[in-house]
């Protein structure tokens, strides 16, 4: 069995900061790549950020410059570091994992940016 634990998700007012982190727990072989994905209520869920084998990151435009991805590979640790949030950010953010086998969900963390 595999888990992925998120964490670090509130409220923050705009401007503000959070840290998101995600363990995996349980049998993996091979990763290829972990990332954030986050949906709104009534969106369709998009991809927020990824990090591939090699260490190589992607983005969604609207976040880029703000946040930043990275990994422990040795914990299977995916990490998401949010600066500069702004409203538009709120959202519940899962966390993602890709093996060889199966593609891992985490059950989410809500991010609330509001003042």
């Amino acid at each position: 069995q595999v888990q992925l634990v998120e964490s670090g998700g509130g409220l923050v007012q705009p401007g503000g900061s959070l840290r998101l982190s995600c363990a995996a727990s349980g049998s993996i072989r091979s990763i290829n790549a972990m990332g954030w994905y986050r949906q709104a209520p009534g969106k369709q869920r998009e991809l927020v950020a990824r990090i591939i084998l090699g260490g190589t990151t992607n983005y969604a435009d609207s976040v880029k410059g703000r946040f930043t991805i990275s990994r422990d590979s040795a914990k299977n640790t995916v990490y998401l570091q949010m600066s500069s949030l702004k409203p538009e950010d709120t959202a519940v953010y899962y966390c993602n994992l890709l093996t060889v086998s199966y593609d891992y969900w985490g059950q989410g963390t809500q991010v609330t940016v509001s003042s």
